[in-house]
């Protein structure tokens, strides 16, 4: 299971009482149980039309109840690294999709997208290219990915960036990594290096994102922040940077200099993993 799997596996775990509701909660009191006999039932007990139901049920007849029952034990126990990745894809299209074997679908779009993280980021006219899939299924899986985005967002807002460096990384490969263009983002701190602001300054194309230098300096004297991080994704997947990147970056770094505003780092994301110029020492 990659990183973007666990990532939001403990998402979910938050979620699990909002999503994967019991059968209980959807039908009411649970029937009784029928009384067993001491003795068995002889072969032939069972009329012909009791037989015909029981053999016409299709081969998920109950697979959803099933699914909803091992994932709150799962949740329960701790133990959500044993739920399959389409598994959890399987219980967001139960949302929208009902009285439908979802299986198939759910592995077709793993093995399209590559990944949960991969399905769940895809544009909406990408996940509506395949049959069964209209505006229901495309608001199920938005919502839990934008609820998961803003979990770990909170997480790293108005808090100081070295101490949650790793959780920013977190938010910042689940906002970026599948992303099929590319995007440059902005991170603006306070003198006590608080995360104070998270905006997308710009949307480029599949190698290459426009970003100017007096706009990034612009803005952050507009939130009066005294620190900056760029963060800007790659789709090919390779998060080394480019020297046009290298490039841009020092341009920036200069104009932030002259307003008193410092570069502290600049992340490339990617599917693969990700970048530092600081670390990498190119600032």
């Amino acid at each position: 299971m990659g990183q973007d799997e666990q990532w939001l596996l403990a998402q979910l775990d938050a979620l699990a009482r909002d999503f994967a509701p019991s059968v209980a909660a959807e039908t009411g009191r649970a029937p009784a149980a029928a009384p067993v006999s001491e003795d068995p039932a002889p072969e032939d007990s069972h009329p012909p039309a009791a037989k015909k139901a029981a053999a016409d049920k299709p081969h998920y007849h109950g697979h959803r109840q099933r699914l909803r029952e091992k994932f709150l034990a799962a949740s329960r126990a701790e133990a959500l690294d044993t739920i399959a990745d389409y598994e959890l894809l399987e219980l967001l299209l139960f949302l929208a999709i009902p009285q439908k074997d979802v299986k198939p679908l759910a592995k077709q779009l793993l093995a399209h997208f590559g990944s949960l993280g991969g399905v769940l980021t895809a544009r909406p006219e990408a996940l509506m290219s395949f049959p069964g899939i209209k505006d229901g299924v495309v608001v199920a899986l938005k919502t839990v990915q934008v609820a998961s985005l803003l979990m770990v967002r909170e997480e790293v807002m108005n808090r100081p960036i070295l101490s949650s460096w790793n959780r920013l990384l977190d938010y910042c490969h689940a906002a970026m990594a599948h992303r099929d263009i590319e995007q440059f983002r902005i991170l603006f701190l306070d003198k006590k290096n608080c995360l104070i602001a998270d905006e997308l300054q710009q949307r480029g194309t599949v190698d290459h994102t426009p970003v100017y230098p007096r706009e990034v300096v612009k803005r952050a004297l507009e939130l009066s922040a005294c620190a900056v991080i760029l963060v800007h994704n790659h789709p090919s997947g390779d998060p080394q940077p480019s020297p046009a990147d290298i490039d841009m970056t020092r341009r920036i770094a200069e104009a932030l200099r002259h307003v008193d505003i410092s570069l502290h780092d600049h992340l490339v994301i990617a599917r693969t993993g990700y970048a530092s110029f600081k670390a990498d020492g190119l600032l």
